[in-house]
């Protein structure tokens, strides 16, 4: 685990950006933090690195935003899911291994997880803009993305 301190939004999407280009197109990454934390910021980062020119926004009532660029992205919000029959009924297992997920609200999911599914978590400090990211699962990349 690594950790990266962003101290405005541009700081969190570049965070994105560079994590984007050690990506290969199949990963998982889920991400856990509080309504505020910088979530859908961070993945706006991550489409703007795998060159997605549409607009990136959080996917709390679609439950699942689909894009495309160098590698398919499926933007997942978990906010409202609670059982394995409601990601059977939202099709999320149709999307494994076909593009990268980053799911928000992981923990409402965490038995389904992939093993080795990147986990971020995303912390407010008590500066209001800066923010505190802990980055499991891409420790060989720490010195490229931070």
């Amino acid at each position: 685990m690594f950790r990266f301190v962003s101290k405005s939004v541009a700081d969190t999407e570049a965070l994105g950006e560079r994590i984007a280009a050690v990506l290969q197109g199949t990963e998982e990454i889920a991400l856990f933090g509080d309504l505020g934390a910088g979530k859908t910021a961070f993945t706006r980062g991550i489409c703007n690195g795998l060159g997605i020119e549409d607009g990136v926004s959080s996917p709390t009532f679609a439950l699942v935003n689909a894009y495309r660029g160098k590698y398919d992205v499926y933007h997942f919000d978990m906010y409202r899911i609670t059982s394995v029959d409601d990601l059977f009924a939202i099709g999320f297992y149709d999307y494994v291994d076909n593009g990268i997920l980053i799911i928000e609200w992981s923990e409402n999911i965490m038995s389904e997880l992939e093993e080795d599914a990147i986990c971020i978590r995303i912390f407010k400090s008590n500066n209001e803009n800066e923010r505190i990211f802990e980055i499991e699962g891409l420790d060989k990349y720490a010195d490229i993305i931070c």
